[in-house]
């Protein structure tokens, strides 16, 4: 067992290797429903990171400063999505949370026009709404390398 202590001081005890979403769903449903990362002793990860020792712990919603940039992260990942399903072998460069919103460079085969913009944003409407998870993958360099070369 481990020791989770909690903002307000309150701890709480877990099986080890226990994730921000158990914690969250422990305390409430709605914390659980609202919840988009945790703070573990004071940095910053994604709810299914497990946690083995004792730790503080914050769950960090979407209405906590913290999370604008998580959400704008998640939002260009949609983005991508959203323009890999409407056209099919666009080139994904880089696509960074910035002050302001976020972004993504891309490749398509031809230019997108304003009509396709107004297609993205409606089909990252879709997206959102299939509530898929957001799922961490931590891969060996070597295997990711050869993963981005196989698709070019």
């Amino acid at each position: 067992m481990i020791n989770i202590t909690l903002p307000d001081g309150n701890v709480r005890q877990f099986d080890a290797g226990v994730d921000g979403a158990a914690i969250a769903a422990d305390i409430s449903k709605s914390l659980a429903k609202k919840a988009v990362a945790v703070k573990i002793d004071g940095e910053l990860s994604d709810l299914s990171l497990p946690i083995e020792q004792d730790a503080q712990v914050a769950i960090v919603t979407r209405d906590d400063d913290e999370a604008v940039d998580l959400i704008r992260h998640d939002a260009a990942h949609v983005m991508a999505e959203a323009v890999q399903e409407l056209f099919p072998g666009t080139q994904v460069t880089i696509g960074p949370a910035i002050e302001y919103g976020f972004y993504y460079d891309f490749d398509p085969k031809k230019p997108f026009s304003p009509e396709d913009l107004a297609k993205i944003e409606e089909k990252m409407r879709e997206i959102v709404k299939r509530d898929e998870k957001f799922v961490r993958e931590v891969w060996d360099r070597d295997e990711a390398i050869k993963h981005f070369r196989s698709i070019g």
